[in-house]
């Protein structure tokens, strides 16, 4: 274990045991068996202790969104955002432990908090172009855009809070199924295959509609009668 594990280790079993504001930089030291000076080469403050990967997992979700090809943008989103749930658990009670912190301890609610709008930021900027595509420059592309990126992170949120109360035991399954809503209700249509087509039905003879047909779908046609 390395000496940023110990003092991480250290801080969520003091955390657990004498409360947030209660326990010091020096408790933490004094229980990992170092100094000080060791813990602020390690984090920068207590708080920082309790979300110590934050950076490096807004990092990788960017990282997601930016190797995304054209076309493939509803795939990178979900998988960006399912980075971030793969972490949490991974971490087990340590997550579990960090839940009930920022329940109970108003700054670290208010830097959880700052930490989501980071993430809706990194979706925002990933979003809007696309959306500009498919459905021109505008409000209401923006709107749909930062509604998008907002969902995507609530969505996310939600599965996690069901999985750290230990309400569900499948979080990936449920992931799923919320990001293919959130990605249903928001997302631009612009990659459905099916799209602009229109199905026509009528009682009049094929040899009769099919002339009119290649009038109105002729380059340079004209929707007007």
């Amino acid at each position: 274990m390395t000496v940023r594990e110990r003092l991480s280790q250290a801080a969520f079993e003091l955390f657990d045991e004498r409360g947030f504001d209660e326990t010091t930089v020096d408790d933490i030291a004094a229980r990992a068996g170092t100094g000080r000076t060791t813990f602020f080469r390690a984090f920068g403050s207590k708080e920082e202790v309790v979300f110590p990967d934050h950076d490096g997992l807004l990092a990788s979700v960017q990282a997601r969104l930016d190797a995304a090809r054209p076309g493939s943008e509803p795939a990178a989103v979900a998988e960006a955002a399912r980075l971030v749930l793969l972490h949490y658990l991974a971490e087990g009670d340590l997550a579990r432990t960090r839940y009930r912190l920022t329940r109970r301890v108003p700054a670290l609610r208010a830097r959880e908090i700052a930490g989501q709008r980071q993430y809706q930021r990194v979706f925002l900027g990933f979003v809007r172009p696309w959306f500009r595509e498919g459905y021109g420059e505008g409000a209401r592309a923006d709107l749909r855009a930062e509604l998008l990126a907002d969902a995507v992170v609530t969505g996310h949120n939600h599965v996690l809070r069901q999985w750290l109360r230990g309400r569900t035991e499948t979080p990936e399954a449920d992931f799923d199924a919320a990001m293919t809503e959130v990605l249903g209700l928001f997302a631009p249509a612009s990659g459905d295959p099916t799209a602009g087509i229109v199905v026509l039905r009528t009682d009049r003879d094929l040899d009769a509609v099919l002339p009119q047909l290649r009038r109105v779908l002729a380059p340079g046609a004209s929707m007007e009668p």
